[in-house]
């Protein structure tokens, strides 16, 4: 199985899990409404709570830019200030209610799994939000203040900036949303691995062409021009993406069916 293509090995993966209690098309598609339904309640929940504190999440927003000494943003039309509260309260919202969405989605997925697989569900909530986290404190903590100190005071010193509420707030949402997905990539690899269509060997084999797609990633998501900030952004991704192997090897199928036999 090591030297087949991913294509082959998922054909293989759902062949593997041919003897799972089925469900029909019509029980699929509700169990998939019921999900969506429960996700949407979450996220409106989710809403609700972030709004409540929005003025205080908006000042968490600003610190990287107020602590450069600056002035404060400008609107260019009267619903700005409105539309920049809503947009932030949704989008932060989704980031608390995410661990109850991410539950729903392992819910709808689980009938498609083994008993000993169904394991993983603890571990994989609890590393999906530490690696988000990870990355949005990586963002918050390191990228914002770099970038908005090389992009305003250093690149922008000769003019004068003007900065608006909307054109701030989507750059930080993007630079943090961007890294916190970006830091998921040990969990996808542990998905694709764990239904047999990736293995760590797969992936070592085939680990230049990792690089190379991350550089490119890094060059696309990096705020700043320069080599050392795509660098500053790849570096994390690499060890992500070498974190990846070592689940790969643990949770792949083969492995599994390998430590058993040795133990049996």
């Amino acid at each position: 199985m090591a030297d087949l293509d991913p294509i082959d090995r998922a054909r293989n993966a759902i062949s593997d899990r041919a003897d799972l209690p089925g469900m029909s098309l019509m029980e699929h598609l509700t169990e998939l409404r019921k999900r969506i339904i429960h996700s949407i309640y979450y996220l409106l929940i989710g809403f609700i709570i972030a709004y409540a504190f929005h003025e205080q999440l908006f000042d968490l927003i600003m610190r990287p830019y107020t602590a450069l000494g600056l002035g404060s943003l400008a609107t260019l039309h009267p619903t700005d200030g409105l539309n920049v509260y809503l947009k932030t309260s949704f989008v932060l919202g989704a980031v608390f209610a995410s661990p109850f969405v991410l539950y729903q989605v392992w819910l709808f997925i689980a009938p498609a799994m083994y008993s000993n697989e169904k394991r993983y569900v603890v571990p994989f909530m609890a590393a999906t939000i530490v690696l988000f986290l990870s990355g949005v404190w990586f963002g918050y903590g390191w990228v914002l203040p770099g970038a908005m100190k090389v992009l305003i005071l250093d690149f922008s010193k000769k003019f004068h900036p003007v900065i608006t509420t909307e054109d701030y707030t989507s750059f930080f949402l993007s630079v943090i949303l961007g890294l916190g997905v970006t830091f998921e990539l040990p969990v996808l690899i542990f998905f694709l691995s764990v239904f047999g269509i990736v293995d760590g060997k797969f992936l070592l084999k085939h680990i230049k062409y990792a690089i190379m797609v991350i550089f490119i990633i890094a060059a696309v998501i990096c705020p700043t021009p320069d080599p050392f900030g795509m660098c500053l952004f790849a570096l994390p991704m690499l060890a992500l993406y070498m974190i990846g192997v070592g689940v790969a090897f643990l949770v792949h199928p083969d492995r599994r069916k390998a430590r058993e036999k040795t133990t049996a």
